[in-house]
């Protein structure tokens, strides 16, 4: 059997993965000369990075954040962890302590355009690279990671028709200036556009913590000011927990069919509940997409292009999918629909891959 150098770097991250005791731990140097792996990565007791997060809070950003560290662990970094929770001038400090930490790269995950800017170009100015998750900060130079944003939701508004036709009564989970929101909100402003008879009786949202919860409190006021609502467009998975709550109280389960992004195991088991409005869901496995994310800046410090947009394709996720194939959690989810469990994304020859 011929062993390519992919086949080997795969095998040698099953070999190892095992072997390192957690984010920052060090892959012995020989095995890495054996892989032949770039500068960089052939010392990477010498690489450090840094993750600059601006939403922590829910299930989906708990495993992005695996993702980020199972790669970082694959290549046996260093990697640094700094939360703002929801605070951008605290986020863009943090890009400043991340360079003064002398740091070789950074992925900055979500935030707003106007505080992450020139943080960015002072880490760039720094001889730093820097990618960006779900934050556009309008530079030439950063590398945008993106789970196609505007599929995520044409795949939940396309099943929101498949099951309810081209006309009906709408509420719609929005919070502008948050990049991810905002793709997903032109997609919405094109499907009202497409669909005539789609009647937005309300718009509402928060990011205030703890999310769901916040936005079950708007939900509220909405359906009871909008009985006739039928279809509630949340493409967040937060947003749509919130609703979900709200429409429970409200008695209202068999009357509303809810459509989201992002999903999770708790998402799964909510949908998967008897008379659950949560009906279909869009979404990329978020801990592939924080694999990617890693992988796309280690191309960059090894010299390579990952591309100016590196994007992981999203699955349509309904109920029926969920119930008819038995899924009740991310690792089964994963399991049942191989696409989901990993992305052939930002995978050149060289890079090893976490333990699947």
């Amino acid at each position: 059997m011929k062993i390519t150098r992919r086949t080997f770097n795969r095998q040698l991250a099953g070999a190892t993965t095992g072997l390192l005791l957690g984010v920052g731990s060090l892959l012995p140097t020989g095995i890495l000369q054996a892989a032949d792996m770039p500068a960089p990565f052939d010392k990477p007791d010498e690489v450090k990075i840094a993750l600059v997060r601006y939403l922590s809070t829910g299930d989906f950003f708990q495993a992005y954040l695996s993702g980020v560290e199972q790669q970082a662990a694959a290549l046996g970094v260093d990697l640094r962890i700094l939360d703002s929770r929801q605070d951008a001038a605290l986020q863009a400090d943090m890009v400043d302590q991340a360079i003064a930490l002398g740091v070789d790269g950074i992925i900055v995950q979500h935030g707003l355009t106007e505080s992450m800017q020139e943080a960015v170009q002072r880490a760039l100015d720094a001889d730093i690279k820097v990618v960006a998750f779900d934050v556009n900060v309008e530079n030439d130079q950063v590398p945008q990671i993106e789970q196609s944003d505007r599929d995520l939701a044409r795949l939940a508004l396309e099943q929101a028709v498949m099951d309810n036709g081209e006309s009906f009564n709408a509420g719609y989970v929005y919070v502008p200036g948050i990049a991810p929101l905002d793709r997903r909100d032109e997609t919405w402003r094109e499907f009202k556009e497409r669909y005539p008879g789609i009647n937005e009786k309300a718009q509402f949202g928060t990011l205030d913590n703890p999310i769901a919860n916040s936005n079950a409190n708007q939900a509220r006021s909405v359906l009871t000011a909008n009985p006739d609502i039928t279809v509630m467009f949340a493409p967040y998975d937060e947003f749509a927990k919130g609703v979900k709550i709200a429409v429970d109280e409200a008695g209202m389960s068999q009357d509303i069919k809810i459509y989201s992004a992002d999903v999770s195991t708790a998402d799964i088991a909510a949908m998967r509940e008897p008379d659950s409005a949560w009906a279909a869901t869009a979404a990329t496995n978020p801990a592939v997409v924080g694999e990617v994310s890693v992988r796309a800046l280690a191309m960059l410090l090894a010299g390579e292009d990952p591309g100016a947009s590196v994007i992981v394709p999203p699955t349509l996720i309904t109920q029926d999918m969920l119930m008819d194939n038995d899924i009740k959690s991310m690792q089964e989810l994963a399991a049942k629909l191989p696409a989901f469990a990993h992305a052939d994304v930002a995978t050149p020859d060289w890079m090893p891959l976490p333990a699947r």
